[in-house]
């Protein structure tokens, strides 16, 4: 489906610079822009490119406003930003005809929304409730006293333990498998045997999360597992009992988040972070990747970026990297 330029500037925000009635089919990168795609430009370095690109129209900021160009252009001041809205309506999500499919198991007792999709091999079980226009992907297995909010997505084949709560417009790719068990033994003393201890809590996620595939989150182990509103995980990510995500969280891949750990609102986590149990993150902080830190540490710092084992501001690190540098020449001389 085409849609005009004009069109794409008022669902984006953009300023609309040129000929408004272009019409847009695509989003490229400049590489592989054809006559029909938006591109975008975040430094003024790359304008040039953009302009001299197939493409129909380039999303650019506040740098190209007085720029002579060929094609037009949409001013933005996050370029990123609005050429993902763009995206959004050039290619809107796909919506599944209603249904439950004859091969799923669905409980009697099931409270069902309007417009609900369960595909094929699915199994609903007693008393959950499901939202309207929830989606639920074939093979999903949703344990008995489940909650899932409005316009949710869950892919294929993703597992959902009991009293676990799910908000509105939340996205669960495959494979993930949420509210299990955590990792949580008592060791006898006398018999060296390990016991398991109660993992009866739940899992609570809030609105607008989205989940990678094969993503774990534990359930909490007498309380609560909880992830705020807006968090974004990705895939192979591992959060433990009675971990609590705040709002606007974003945690990169084979991240592990060991139990009772905090992390605050807006913190950004690298790819392979490991977080020791009862770890504190604070509001903002920014850990790069295989940042290690250990139990009972709080990270303090909005907008700083940690870095290394036992984290520490990367200031400090690239200090203590470029001592060992020197250290290691003395020796070798």
């Amino acid at each position: 489906m085409k849609h005009s330029l004009e069109k794409l500037a008022e669902a984006t925000g953009a300023q609309l610079l040129g000929n408004g009635k272009v019409e847009i089919s695509g989003i490229a990168s400049l590489e592989s822009a054809t006559a029909s795609d938006l591109v975008f430009v975040e430094a003024a370095d790359d304008l040039g490119a953009a302009l001299e690109s197939p493409a129909a129209a380039v999303v650019a900021g506040e740098f190209a406003r007085g720029v002579q160009a060929r094609k037009p252009l949409l001013i933005a001041r996050q370029p990123r930003l609005a050429f993902a809205r763009a995206g959004k309506v050039i290619f809107p999500p796909r919506r599944r005809e209603p249904g439950i499919a004859s091969t799923a198991f669905v409980h009697d007792s099931v409270k069902m929304g309007k417009l609900v999709s369960v595909e094929p091999g699915c199994y609903i079980g007693e008393g959950t409730v499901i939202g309207d226009r929830t989606r639920i992907g074939a093979g999903g297995f949703i344990a008995p006293r489940v909650t899932l909010g409005d316009d949710c997505s869950i892919k294929a084949h993703v597992t959902i333990y009991s009293d676990t709560t799910i908000g509105n417009r939340v996205v669960v790719q495959a494979g993930a498998v949420l509210g299990s068990d955590g990792f949580g033994y008592v060791r006898d003393e006398t018999t060296g045997v390990y016991e398991k201890f109660p993992q009866v809590g739940r899992l609570e996620i809030g609105d607008e999360v989205e989940i990678g595939a094969n993503v774990t989150i534990d359930r909490g182990a007498l309380d609560a597992t909880v992830i705020g509103r807006g968090t974004k995980i990705d895939n192979q990510v591992h959060i433990g009992h009675n971990v609590r995500i705040g709002k606007h969280v974003v945690i990169a891949a084979q991240t592990g988040i060991s139990g009772s750990s905090v992390i605050e609102d807006n913190v950004v986590i690298a790819g392979q972070v490991g977080l020791a149990d009862h770890v504190r993150i604070t509001e903002g902080a920014i850990l790069g990747a295989q940042c290690g830190v250990p139990s009972n540490k709080v990270i303090r710092g909005k907008g700083m970026v940690f870095w290394g084992t036992p984290a520490r501001p990367i200031r400090e690190y690239l200090k203590q990297l470029a001592v060992l540098a020197r250290l290691g020449k003395k020796e070798r001389s």
